[in-house]
């Protein structure tokens, strides 16, 4: 309603007519749960650099897996994670210094009387025995939650990692929470070990739109250890975020180089790939003077509109972002002026989205649609608070298979 003007005078109102614009969610904020002995535990720290997680969680002999898989997150190009430590037997960052410091004094002593020098011993990293309930946790309300749920009031993860755990309980965890988040993807790693059957009897996870699994371990160098094989997950979450951030989520994770992978646990042959291909299994190979790269994007889903990773997380991001952008249509009213205003904002998004590369067509009404009018929205619906808007997208698939079909022809003469 107008204000009262009581004296003659100009007088100047804002009136909000503009679109509200709808921005694209960030898409590889990498969540990870391990084990170290340093840190505190069931607690969701954030990391944004290597230097920031050794300050909290310590370096590489502290945790069996979980150190080299953030290393390799932020070496590969990830910028942000949020690390939870389920480590049962932990002790401060500040103990852990003072320990080590301890021991180099005691080392510098002995070797100043002149005897040999013992190995400073860093605080034992995590047990190798994995307890799948310290992973899957309780939720038992806020600042009582463990395990996979202290993830579950942080709406910016968008990846999910447990690196180097190949149980199935905890893999179904992980799935589980990221089918139950909505707007989260998996990224699982394979056992270590093949079985005495190979590939041929190779287990997977259980079906799933929201996953993704690689295979082999890959190797790389650890500063006490020498070259060790560790998960890929966290090196594979870190090409994500290179990916996202250099061609944008539409773009599928691979053919991309392995950042810090010296050398495989398993080489696999194009024959082999061909067998674990179609079943969701996403293979790393030496591809020779192209280094070790990323062969495979697909994920652990047996439907086939949900076949590719890239297809998956790009509406899972449109999804996400539409539902921020449109949070003040909430108690609009609910009339044709509502309706015309929501098609015009998401149409705007979806034709940044479109002008990216990430939707087919050659123009913008063969990619994308948004319907939001009488017909969906009928007295019906309107009479139950409700308002429908129906959106179709056409996304770009990967060119899995590139096939050139060459024949001869006949030279002709001039």
């Amino acid at each position: 309603m107008a204000t009262s003007y009581l004296s003659p005078g100009v007088y100047i109102e804002e009136v909000d007519r503009g679109s509200k614009p709808i921005e694209a969610v960030g898409t590889s904020t990498a969540a990870f749960i391990g084990e170290s002995s340093v840190g505190p535990t069931n607690e969701a720290v954030l990391v944004t650099n290597w230097a920031q997680y050794t300050r909290t969680f310590g370096d590489f002999s502290h945790s069996t897996h979980l150190a080299h898989a953030v290393y390799g997150f932020f070496n590969n190009g990830g910028t942000k994670a949020f690390v939870c430590n389920v480590s049962t037997k932990t002790v401060t960052a500040e103990q852990a210094a003072k320990e080590a410091e301890k021991k180099e004094a005691e080392a510098k002593k002995e070797t100043t009387a002149g005897k040999p020098a013992a190995a400073a011993a860093a605080p034992a990293a995590a047990s190798s025995a994995v307890n799948p309930g310290l992973y899957i946790g309780k939720d038992e309300g806020p600042g009582r939650r463990t395990g996979l749920n202290v993830f579950n009031d942080i709406p910016e993860i968008s990846l999910v990692l447990a690196p180097g755990q190949s149980d199935p309980a905890i893999q179904d965890a992980v799935i589980s929470h990221c089918e139950n988040n909505k707007y989260r993807f998996a990224i699982l790693d394979s056992a270590e070990e093949l079985g005495k059957d190979g590939i041929a009897k190779m287990p997977k996870p259980r079906d799933s739109q929201y996953a993704a699994y690689y295979f082999p371990w890959i190797q790389v160098y650890d500063p006490e250890k020498g070259n060790i094989f560790v998960p890929p997950s966290g090196h594979v979450a870190g090409i994500y975020a290179r990916s996202d951030s250099e061609r944008g989520v539409h773009k599928a994770p691979a053919n991309e180089i392995v950042r810090g992978a010296l050398g495989l646990k398993y080489n696999i042959s194009r024959p082999e790939q061909d067998f674990m291909n179609p079943r969701g299994i996403n293979c790393i190979r030496n591809m020779g003077d192209r280094g070790i790269r990323v062969w495979g994007a697909r994920t652990v889903s047996s439907d086939p509109s949900w076949r590719y990773i890239n297809v998956r997380r790009l509406f899972l991001m449109i999804e996400q972002s539409i539902e921020i952008g449109t949070q003040w249509v909430v108690f609009e009213p609910n009339d044709e002026t509502l309706w015309k205003r929501v098609t015009r904002n998401i149409s705007a998004f979806l034709l940044r989205i479109y002008n990216s590369g990430a939707l087919m067509g050659k123009t913008p009404e063969e990619a994308f649609y948004v319907k939001c009018d009488a017909e969906t929205n009928p007295p019906e619906v309107v009479d139950a608070g409700q308002m429908v808007c129906e959106i179709g997208i056409a996304p770009v698939k990967p060119a899995e298979f590139v096939i050139f079909r060459i024949g001869q022809m006949a030279g002709q003469a001039k």
